[in-house]
């Protein structure tokens, strides 16, 4: 009974990851889910004009991505596209805000940590006639 070893080296991934954003991952994954598929500099400019206040955190993530792919693995940053984005809990700030007769009424800030993995997009095939 072996493992199989599992190479990464063949699939060309470049991976980043934001710790403790300052928003719940409620507010993170409809912006996540917007950005999966497209090419960097689209998903960039797609983030730079949202109205959302943490978008900004996201490009962050998404240019440190980009440096590592450019810099440690000296990838195309022109080929690049957003293969995977996703976010997951991490600690939970609790705080009390006093009410009426005496009564506290709990706040909760929740704290996220947000992956990107990018990859080289390759060559599509084009299904169909020749022309």
């Amino acid at each position: 009974m072996s493992k199989k070893n599992k190479n990464n080296k063949d699939t060309k991934t470049v991976r980043s990851i934001n710790n403790n954003i300052r928003s719940s991952v409620r507010k993170l994954n409809p912006i996540l889910r917007g950005i999966v598929g497209k090419k960097v500099d689209i998903a960039m400019r797609d983030l730079q004009f949202s109205e959302k206040r943490i978008t900004k955190d996201i490009r962050k993530t998404i240019s440190s991505a980009v440096a590592n792919a450019e810099n440690n693995f000296q990838y195309d940053i022109d080929k690049l596209i957003v293969k995977e984005a996703y976010c997951g809990k991490k600690i939970i700030m609790k705080r009390f805000r006093p009410r009426a007769k005496g009564r506290a009424a709990p706040i909760l800030k929740p704290y996220s940590s947000v992956t990107i993995i990018l990859s080289e997009a390759k060559k599509m095939e084009s299904h169909g006639t020749k022309s």
